[in-house]
C-alpha cells in the first residue's frame, strides 16, 4: 500500500487572520470553500458539519495546511495546547532566516514560547504561539549557511 500524507487540518477561530499569517510566511492559498452537506458530515463524523476551509501549499509544494473555521456547530473553545500535552502537538517550518519567521510572526502578535534554542550548532528552533493558539516550530538548518 502506497501513503503519503496530504495535509494537516487545523480547526482556527478565525480563518481570514490565520491565511493572512500563514501567507506571510510564504505559504499560498490553494483554494477557499465552504462545506456542508451529508458528504461532510460523514468524512468528518459530525452532524450539521458546516465550516469555511482554506487550503494552503509551502512553497516547495511539499507541505499542506487546510484551515476550518466551523460556522454550525459552534467551535468549542479550548485552552492553547502545551508543548507536553498528548494530542495535536505543533506545526513545523523549516525556514531559512529564522530571525525573518519571528519577525514576520511578531507583525501578527505571535511570539516564542520562549526565545531561540540552538541544537548543537545545527539548528535554530523556536516554538511560536500562532493564531487560535497554534504551536508552530520554526527551524533554521545551521548547516546550510
Amino acid at each position: 500500500m502506497a501513503i503519503r500524507m496530504e495535509n494537516v487540518g487545523i480547526a482556527v477561530r478565525d480563518l481570514d487572520a490565520t491565511i493572512s499569517f500563514f501567507t506571510d510566511l510564504g505559504l499560498t492559498v490553494l483554494g477557499r470553500d465552504t462545506v456542508s452537506g451529508e458528504w461532510a458530515d460523514t468524512a468528518v463524523g459530525l452532524d450539521g458539519n458546516h465550516a469555511r476551509i482554506a487550503m494552503l501549499q509551502t512553497p516547495d509544494g511539499q507541505g499542506r495546511l487546510e484551515l476550518f473555521e466551523y460556522i454550525h456547530p459552534d467551535a468549542i473553545e479550548t485552552s492553547p495546547t502545551l508543548p507536553h500535552e498528548i494530542g495535536m502537538h505543533r506545526v513545523a517550518f523549516a525556514v531559512d532566516d529564522i530571525d525573518d519567521a519571528l519577525a514576520i510572526a511578531a507583525r501578527h502578535d505571535c511570539f516564542p514560547l520562549r526565545g531561540v534554542a540552538n541544537y548543537q550548532d545545527v539548528y535554530k528552533l523556536s516554538y511560536v504561539r500562532g493564531p487560535s493558539g497554534i504551536i508552530v516550530m520554526f527551524a533554521q538548518d545551521l548547516r546550510a549557511t
